[in-house]
């Protein structure tokens, strides 16, 4: 009997859908993602189910959308006993194996627990293997396998205080703006995300199980704080990038508890200092983190090809969210504009295929239908996704006519020719774009009388059949009404 194919899942940290060369952009470094998408299949409209960490990297490892799971921000867990796509890969046979940035657990409800004490809960989400080493902020609480190697090269006190100062939080003095783009001082190669890169090619170079392996390796990059190393920018000399596409501020005038997100996210990322000059600083610091990203898939496949399974290895890049980069004067995430939802997705088959490039609705969490068939792993109870291989075996299925995604009590539903926001509580429409004259999002037609036939529309087609039932939440949102008031 044949052995089933090894699974590479590539998932990177608030990467933007078109920081890619192999996307149109010219401005990126990204010949091995540009690489992946010319020998395997480019979704070029793939939304993740939350524009913020945990919310996207619950529902991908559930297959549930975020009102399913509970997870919609960043200070919950998955519940225990949710069945998860490990779960059917273990079943198949599969030694689940991830190294890198999960961030499926909560942070601050494990004070003072290093990322080896957590590893019984990464084993009961499914994996047998965990190699957990945090984001970045995180490793200022919770010592991990990456902070241990900076402790080793005594760069580990230097790394944490550049965190600190540039940590945002309500309870921290933050010397530094979030726009901030001074460079860490190390190496490459010891920096968070080359350093994955080459603890994942050092782990498939010494796999030597006779079980088929499914590796989820997570680099905590391009996420900010905006320190690629000063050698990895000079990559960017005599390069425009310069931007961003639209500096239009976000109309808040109907946004109504929306206001509140959207507020917050402006605070967060000092939306109100961020000059054009700042905006490139920042704007050079992301691409070339981009770039060191890129660099290290480069090593992953390179150590397949060398141990001889290159040709007998599925490999999957994305990332878990966006990152506005600037578009509507604004940095981070959590909002529903395009940067912020639109991920990145490329499947090379073992042995590579003609490039191809997928314009239909993709919603994230059907990577994890397609690992599951890949690996002939049976069903996983309470999937919302699909399957998306036959986009790369040459059997397309229907396209989606809505992607949905949701956080903090927000939900966004993107058709073909709109995009509509709505709070999840009050069922109120808080945002409407037309993506086919404005695909910038440069104006909310939510309280436009002409649009009023649009937006019942869209409630009778979408919004009433998702929302009802009431969301699974473990707690109130912290933008609910009656916090706004």
């Amino acid at each position: 009997m044949p052995k089933s194919p090894n699974i590479v899942l590539l998932m990177s940290d608030q990467h933007r859908a078109d920081v890619m060369g192999c996307a149109g952009d010219t401005a990126a470094i990204t010949p091995h993602m540009d690489a992946l998408a010319n020998t395997g299949v480019r979704f070029s409209r793939t939304n993740c189910q939350g524009p913020l960490c945990m919310p996207s990297r619950a529902s991908l490892t559930t297959e549930r959308q975020v009102r399913d799971h509970g997870v919609f921000d960043n200070f919950s867990e998955i519940p225990a006993g949710t069945p998860t796509f490990l779960h059917t890969l273990r079943e198949a046979g599969y030694h689940n194996a991830e190294i890198g940035k999960m961030h499926l657990w909560m942070h601050s409800q494990h004070p003072g627990k290093t990322s080896w004490d957590l590893i019984p809960f990464m084993e009961s989400l499914g994996f047998t293997e965990s190699v957990e080493t945090l984001g970045k902020h995180a490793s200022l609480k919770h010592d991990n396998p990456y902070s241990a190697h900076l402790r080793s090269k005594g760069l580990l006190e230097a790394y944490q205080q550049m965190l600190r100062d540039k940590t945002y939080q309500s309870d921290e003095s933050q010397s530094t703006p979030s726009w901030d783009a001074s460079p860490c001082e190390m190496a490459i190669d010891d920096y968070v995300d080359g350093w994955h890169g080459v603890q994942a090619a050092k782990w498939i170079e010494e796999y030597d199980r006779d079980e088929p392996f499914f590796l989820w390796v997570g680099f905590p990059g391009p996420h900010d704080p905006w320190d690629a190393p000063a050698e990895a920018r000079e990559w960017f000399d005599g390069i425009d990038i310069t931007g961003p596409g639209s500096s239009t501020e976000p109309d808040l005038t109907h946004t109504a508890n929306l206001r509140g997100l959207i507020e917050m996210m402006q605070g967060m990322g000092d939306s109100a200092t961020l000059t054009p000059e700042r905006l490139t600083s920042v704007r050079l610091a992301y691409y070339a983190a981009v770039s060191i990203v890129d660099r290290a898939i480069g090593g992953v496949v390179d150590a397949l090809e060398r141990t001889g399974q290159l040709d007998d290895t599925w490999i999957i890049y994305t990332s878990d969210h966006g990152e506005m980069l600037g578009e509507h004067r604004m940095l981070l995430k959590c909002v529903f504009y395009d940067p912020s939802v639109r991920v990145p997705l490329i499947v090379r088959p073992p042995g590579g295929r003609e490039g191809r490039v997928v314009d239909d609705l993709i919603e994230q969490f059907d990577v994890s239908a397609a690992i599951r068939e890949v690996a002939s792993a049976p069903d996983l109870a309470g999937s919302a996704a699909r399957s998306l291989r036959g986009y790369v075996d040459g059997d397309d299925p229907a396209a989606r006519t809505v992607s949905i995604s949701e956080n903090w009590g927000f939900a966004a539903f993107e058709t073909n020719h709109h995009k509509l926001v709505v709070d999840e509580d009050t069922l109120t429409p808080v945002q409407l774009f037309d993506r086919r004259a404005d695909p910038l999002e440069d104006h909310n037609l939510v309280a436009d009388p002409d649009q009023a036939e649009t937006i019942e529309g869209m409630f009778d087609t979408h919004v009433r059949p998702f929302l009802a039932t009431p969301p699974a939440r473990p707690h109130q949102s912290l933008f609910a009404a009656e916090n706004q008031r």
